[in-house]
This record gives C-alpha cells, structure tokens and sequence, in this order.
C-alpha cells in the first residue's frame, strides 16, 4: 500500500530484495518471476544505512526500484555515500546524486512534492 514504510536487515539494496525473494518462497510455492513482480511493484525506494570503520552509521545508497527486466527485478541508484576523508577519527563524506531520475515520479505528484523535486532525487 502507498505510503508504507519498513525496515529490514540487508547488506546492501539488491542483497534486501534477495532476502525479501528467499522469505516469500519459504513460505509459499510461488514462481520466482511471480514473486519479483510482486516486490517490484510493492516497493519503491530503498535506503541502506550501514556502519562505517569509524563505527558511525549513515545513509550509505539510495535506490529506486524498478520493474522486472529479463527475470530480475531492476534497482536505479540515486544518491550513495562519497567518502571525502577523515578527521578527528570520523569518517567525513556526503550523499552524491548518481543523475539518475526518478522512474515513478508521478507518485511524487500525487503526494502534493513538488515537481522540481522529483526530478532531482
């Protein structure tokens, strides 16, 4: 349902759409392709937070979720985590934009944000 939010425990975007895959034909016999159907179309963005060497946690990748192209459901990377250096111990470094565009910017609309917006995320 639009609006929803989760979380789950993933090593990386793709690695949480592979766990959410293997928990679905866990429970049901379904086929595979049926299954990235359903999480293509269920889920839009994903954000990876993860822990750096200075133990610190950060947005590390965010990623839209496409459709299902040639049997695997497709990801577009938006922004991810550019580290600049180090001081005093901490990691500094900033989320970069890849360039790429939302795909389903029409849901940003319908949400009242504002266009420009969707177009740069």
């Amino acid at each position: 349902h639009d609006g929803a939010l989760s979380t789950g425990h993933a090593n990386s975007p793709q690695d949480m759409l592979n766990r959410l895959e293997t928990l679905v034909l866990m429970g049901m016999d379904i086929p595979l392709e049926a299954i990235r159907q359903q999480i293509s179309s269920a889920i839009d963005i994903v954000v990876h937070l993860g822990r750096l060497r200075d133990r610190s946690r950060r947005i590390l990748e965010i990623c839209e979720v496409g459709g299902v192209e040639q049997g695997n459901i497709r990801m577009f990377p938006l922004f991810w985590f550019e580290e600049k250096g180090e001081r005093d111990g901490r990691i500094e470094g900033e989320l970069v934009h890849t360039g790429h565009r939302l795909i389903r910017s029409d849901k940003c609309k319908k949400a009242g944000i504002q266009e420009f917006m969707c177009g740069i995320m």
